[in-house]
């Protein structure tokens, strides 16, 4: 029966799945495996995984060697030297591209090179230039903002290496309204990331929040209380409370978990 593990290509952080049958592979192991294209080197990151939605699929081979781990770390210092030139290339050809990373697949027969750019590029020219020089398949991907994040690192506002660097293995869409769901100030300078992307944090809470929120009353609205009817002027999601109006009364605070009075 077959089934999957989680691996790193490249021992780069993206997650991919690789199916196995009839083994098992610890988490740490390093292998290789392959597609319908190349083989690759990877680092078994989870013994298993039950959903391989949107993640990209490889085959087992087998499980590496020394002489293996070698030839992955001679790929990574070959695909270094080949990021300086290719970004030497690109500037010689004003094209405007920034070289983010380069990888070789595991048997040098196709060169990837991942670059962010302000519009569409003609990079026709410049592949045939590095064609050339490595006598491999070359093949440039760009990718936004987002992901230039991903790959050149930072910190963010919290102090901490940025999430998509460190951790985060799909970059899901983020909207302004779980911001506003959160009652968070809508300033840029608080809501955006280095990148200028809205913070992908905002969404790690954003499903309490909206439970919360769904138990609550509307800031605003007016209610009936067991002190009279008021309208309510503060709601906190946090301590899932919320402050009444009534008038000749003044302002009450309402507890939602025992709904108790003050």
């Amino acid at each position: 029966m077959n089934k999957f593990v989680g691996i790193n290509i490249n021992d780069k952080k993206f997650l991919s799945c690789c199916k196995i049958k009839d083994i098992e592979l610890k988490k740490g192991i390093t292998i290789i495996v392959k597609d319908s294209k190349s083989t690759y080197f990877a680092r078994v990151v989870k013994e298993e995984l039950n959903n391989t939605i949107n993640l990209d699929e490889y085959e087992f081979v087998r499980i590496s060697t020394k002489k293996d781990y070698q030839t992955f770390k001679n790929n990574e210092k070959l695909a270094s030297k080949a990021l300086v030139k290719c970004q030497e290339l690109a500037d010689k050809l004003n094209l405007g591209m920034k070289i983010l990373s380069c990888d070789y697949t595991f048997n040098q027969n196709q060169l990837l090179f991942t670059y962010t750019a302000e519009s569409r590029i003609d990079f026709r020219d410049l592949v045939k230039e590095l064609a050339l020089i490595y006598k491999t398949r070359i093949e440039l991907r760009q990718v936004g903002v987002r992901d230039k994040a991903s790959f050149v690192g930072g910190c963010g506002q919290c102090g901490r290496g940025l999430c998509c660097a460190k951790f985060l293995n799909d970059l899901d869409s983020v909207s302004i309204n779980m911001a506003k769901n959160q009652n968070i100030a809508l300033n840029p300078n608080k809501i955006n990331g280095v990148c200028g992307r809205l913070l992908c944090c905002l969404k790690y809470e954003d499903d309490t929040y909206s439970e919360c929120r769904c138990k609550l009353p509307n800031l605003g609205s007016t209610i009936d209380t067991k002190d009279g009817k008021g309208k309510v002027v503060t709601v906190d999601l946090l301590k899932m409370s919320y402050k009444v109006e009534i008038p000749d009364k003044g302002v009450i605070e309402c507890v939602l978990k025992d709904e108790s009075s003050k």
